[in-house]
């Protein structure tokens, strides 16, 4: 049955406090993966091993001859020792919409929530329409705007190569730590 506040078709969900920069590619990627596999798509990006208790962390293979890899299990903000790769989970899904009877039988998990990420574990092993989870390795620009020096440094490093005050700003900036 279609539920007309969430329809049928898969759909992006980006998080607000994950910012990439608008000229790169990363969504449109992702939905063209989207559209080969028919699964869900996450966005990964590396990180130093030190830091992925901070994410959710995937386990992954590598699809000979794509630029896309298949996701075989997630694991939310594991210890460090205990991640099984250096691939965190950023805030950009591609989403098709079985995800959300998935939700629906998701128990609360690390922190007393619901996680997307166990729904992705679910989805990831399963089998059948919707299923499968792909990942694509983002090496852009990225800022979690969720800690407060990187927010500070993707407002000025944006707003720096803007054309109408990027200038003026730069000048400011030297005089002001000069």
């Amino acid at each position: 049955m279609r539920e007309p506040a969430r329809g049928d078709e898969p759909f992006a969900v980006l998080l607000g406090d994950d910012l990439i920069d608008e000229a790169d590619t990363l969504l449109t990627t992702m939905i063209e993966v989207q559209q080969k596999t028919g699964g869900s798509v996450i966005a990964l990006i590396e990180v130093d091993p030190s830091q992925i208790s901070a994410y959710g962390c995937a386990d992954i293979t590598a699809i000979e001859g794509e630029d896309f890899v298949r996701v075989n299990s997630l694991v939310e903000k594991p210890a460090v020792g205990e991640a099984p790769s250096n691939l965190a989970v950023i805030g950009r899904y591609v989403l098709h919409p079985s995800v959300f009877g998935v939700l629906e039988k998701t128990e609360p998990g690390r922190g007393g929530e619901i996680q997307l990420t166990d729904a992705l574990q679910t989805l990831a092993a399963g089998e059948g329409e919707g299923s499968g989870v792909y990942g694509v390795v983002f090496k852009g620009r990225r800022y979690d705007t969720g800690d407060k020096l990187s927010y500070l440094k993707a407002v000025i490093t944006l707003a720096s190569e803007r054309v109408e005050f990027g200038e003026d700003l730069k000048t400011w900036l030297k005089a002001f730590v000069g």
